[in-house]
């Protein structure tokens, strides 16, 4: 055992010299086309733009709403997308560990005990054979043009791609939640805007059907009335159908069975600020996951074609082993019965049809894939980002002047129907103004919806809801 011994520490100074070299190129970050500045940002969001970002914020800072946060909370801990990516990560790292073995020895232990006995021959008379072993063996191919050490990088960011790749799970998930959980309550504010209008309206009705029995007014009047009152009606089963809907698209993703949804605050009380801060379009390269996944990914292809250049170059494989061997087991421990071997292979591909320069190929084109991967990315990030500003910006406006509308035609219809009250005027004119109020309500709704909602695309968008 000590011969072994001896030998291995003797490799000691093999190992470190084969640790220096590595073929291949080192990974160096492409040069992309960074915009100075975002499209979409307004004047009054440049100014802090260079101290602060929307997506450098927590999430739960961003959506402070107590119900939608715990929401979150039960979507980060159930929801399948994450598990999933996370079961992904567990594989890379298992990966990792085996690619990285390949640059250690690998040693074994083994013991053999043989009791043969032979027949009777013509020449020979019976016998008895006994062989007993004990062995300690070590195989080892150097790494000296760092094949293994480049596989090795290329697995540990394989790793970092789908740690990325989970990051990217989560900031989808947090606002595909969000989301949803805005749209449900816009629903719910025009489901309370529909039954308070039917309520209104059947109120009006009664009362075009008592001037009509005392002959103050006509049929049509009724009918008129009628027609507002089953205007409002027919909106609201189509809005609890969607309602319900929408609160089984938030249970599945909370990854739950489809149930009912808890509420917090209405659309209406959601916190948010009027200017957004963009940032620099610079710090998006570090905060997207995405960006950071291909990155990661780009770094794999590139360790990997060290891999495929080093098949070039000959394997050097070393081997050892030492033990004991006798006939009997007392004396199998003792000097005379010691043994040992130790030597070395070097094998040179001499011809493979062009196999390894096709394999240099082949990993330097995926290279340049991801290269190009990476820079679309990017890319598509700065028209993310500026297509969710102008959304943002442009759904604000359109809300206040969808909220102006709503308070003219609400003020419209009060005064037609002091109009009509007052016999100045046919029902017909509280019918057009009735049903414009009710449109308008409606439009509003869901313009503050938009609202939200293009928030929550210009944070995902940003990089945020990742952070924990």
């Amino acid at each position: 055992m000590t011969k072994l011994t001896a030998l291995l520490l003797g490799l000691l100074p093999i190992m470190l010299l084969s640790a220096g070299c590595a073929v291949g190129p080192n990974y160096k970050r492409p040069v992309v086309d960074v915009p100075g500045t975002y499209r979409g940002v307004m004047p009054q969001d440049a100014a802090p733009a260079a101290a602060e970002s929307l997506g450098d914020q927590k999430w739960w800072e961003v959506f402070q709403d107590k119900e939608l946060q715990d929401l979150i909370h039960t979507a980060l801990q159930q929801n399948y997308d994450v598990r999933i990516a996370a079961t992904r990560i567990l594989e890379a790292q298992a990966q990792l560990g085996i690619t990285r073995a390949d640059q250690l020895p690998t040693i074994s232990a083994g013991a053999q005990a043989v009791n043969q006995r032979n027949p009777r021959s013509k020449f020979f008379s019976p016998y008895e054979t006994n062989a007993n072993q004990v062995d300690l063996s070590l195989t080892w191919e150097l790494d000296f043009w760092g094949k293994y050490r480049r596989a090795t990088e290329s697995a540990r960011a394989t790793l970092l791609a789908n740690q990325w790749a989970r990051e990217a799970v989560v900031s989808t998930l947090v606002s595909d939640v969000a989301t949803a959980y805005f749209e449900l309550r816009a629903l719910d504010l025009q489901l309370e805007i529909s039954r308070r209008t039917l309520a209104s309206r059947q109120d009006s009705l009664q009362l075009t059907q008592k001037l009509a029995n005392g002959g103050a007014t006509s049929m049509l009047d009724v009918r008129q009335a009628e027609q507002l009152v089953d205007t409002a009606a027919e909106t609201i089963p189509d809005l609890e159908r969607r309602i319900e809907q929408q609160e089984n698209f938030l249970s599945t993703l909370l990854g739950n069975n489809p149930g009912p949804i808890a509420r917090g605050m209405k659309l209406t009380e959601q916190p948010h600020a009027p200017n957004v801060p963009a940032g620099l379009p610079s710090s998006l390269l570090e905060r997207r996951p995405d960006i950071r996944e291909a990155e990661a990914q780009l770094i794999a292809a590139n360790a990997q074609i060290g891999v495929a250049k080093a098949a070039y170059f000959p394997q050097i494989t070393l081997t050892a082993a030492a033990g004991y061997q006798s006939s009997a087991l007392t004396s199998l421990f003792t000097g005379p019965a010691g043994l040992w071997s130790f030597g070395g292979s070097l094998v040179q591909p001499l011809f493979t049809g062009g196999r390894i320069r096709s394999g240099v190929k082949f990993s330097e084109a995926r290279q340049q894939e991801m290269v190009l991967t990476y820079q679309q990315t990017i890319q598509q990030a700065f028209r993310e980002v500026s297509d969710a500003l102008v959304e943002y910006h442009k759904d604000r406006e359109f809300r206040e002047d969808q909220q102006q509308l709503a308070f003219s035609a609400q003020d419209a219809a009060h005064l037609s129907e002091m109009r009509y009250r007052g016999g100045a005027t046919s029902y017909l004119e509280v019918l057009t103004n009735e049903t414009n109020y009710f449109d308008a309500e409606l439009g509003l709704a869901q313009a503050q919806s938009n609202e939200l909602v293009a928030l929550v695309r210009i944070y995902r968008n940003l990089g945020g809801g990742w952070q924990q």
